[in-house]
């Protein structure tokens, strides 16, 4: 199963679920629920944290915390 630091450079996804139900409400506050779209915008040098657009909200995340939220990818890179 994908999860959102799997995602690539502008690369879209669903969230499909948590692999752990101990996200921080915060995040699930700003849209993080199944159904949504989350897109990877840029990752920070030594990969960590990535800064993602989740369903308009643009948010900067801890790789370990992407790898909590499952998704399935929609949509391929963009050369850039």
């Amino acid at each position: 199963m994908a999860t959102v630091a799997d995602l690539q450079y502008g690369q879209k996804g669903i969230i499909k679920d948590f692999t752990e139900h101990s996200l921080p409400v915060k995040l699930m506050e700003l849209g993080c629920l199944p159904g949504n779209s989350v897109e990877l915008l840029q990752i920070a040098p030594l990969n960590d944290p990535i800064y993602i657009n989740l369903s308009g909200s643009h948010l900067a995340i801890r790789r370990s915390l992407a790898e909590l939220i499952e998704l399935d990818i929609i949509e391929e890179t963009q050369a850039k």
